[in-house]
């Protein structure tokens, strides 16, 4: 089985890719990355995803995948955006993030309370023989809404919140109320999967 190292400490995310990988590409086995962690100075998801990635495949010399990804609300310009998991500070505490993002948002009307969760994924291939280092970026989109309060004990993060539009109105569930394979079939990181697949078919 060939390994390829995700970017990430958080074993959740793991357990989400494998669970993604596995749909596709039964072959291959994501691992957790236990070097250390690089400095996420970019801008946007799509450089701090390369940045992960570059990291984990020097430090291992295998393939590796990165994803950088987060809440994005529209009636906030697009936050938290790249700042998801440091919205309440830089302990990255997920309850707190989340309790915030709903006291910013406590007087916004259901109508304006439309958000997107995206995910870049970054592929980085390291340098092997006369074969050169490759690189790609995919993304994944998925729209929807904040509900006013938190709902379920799935899922994590922002998951609880977050009202997919993709579902029948008489159920609207946020996503904390969903089946694991439920958000790994829809989720934003398996819309970026999805597109990055072609290339995994390489390794």
């Amino acid at each position: 089985m060939r390994q390829v190292v995700l970017a990430t400490h958080n074993p959740h995310k793991v357990e989400e890719f494998q669970a993604i990988v596995a749909a596709t590409r039964p072959d291959l086995e994501v691992v957790g990355y236990d070097g250390p962690e690089p400095v996420e100075d970019g801008t946007s998801f799509a450089e701090n995803a390369l940045i992960k990635a570059r990291a984990a495949a020097a430090h291992t010399g295998l393939p590796a995948l990165a994803d950088d990804s987060g809440i994005c609300v529209d009636v906030l310009g697009g936050s938290p955006g790249v700042f998801s998991a440091y919205w309440a500070g830089h302990a990255k505490d997920a309850a707190a993030n989340l309790n915030l993002l709903l006291d910013q948002l406590s007087d916004i009307a259901d109508p304006h309370r439309s958000a997107q969760f995206v995910s870049t994924i970054a592929l980085v291939v390291p340098a092997a023989g006369a074969a050169e280092a490759f690189e790609h970026v995919v993304e994944g989109v998925w729209p929807g809404r904040l509900a006013k309060a938190a709902r379920g004990a799935g899922g994590f993060g922002y998951d609880p919140i977050f009202v997919p539009d993709e579902q029948p109105t008489a159920l609207e569930r946020s996503v904390g109320e969903w089946t694991a394979q439920e958000k790994n079939e829809a989720s934003h990181r398996a819309r970026a999967f999805r597109a990055l697949a072609p290339l995994l078919a390489a390794l």
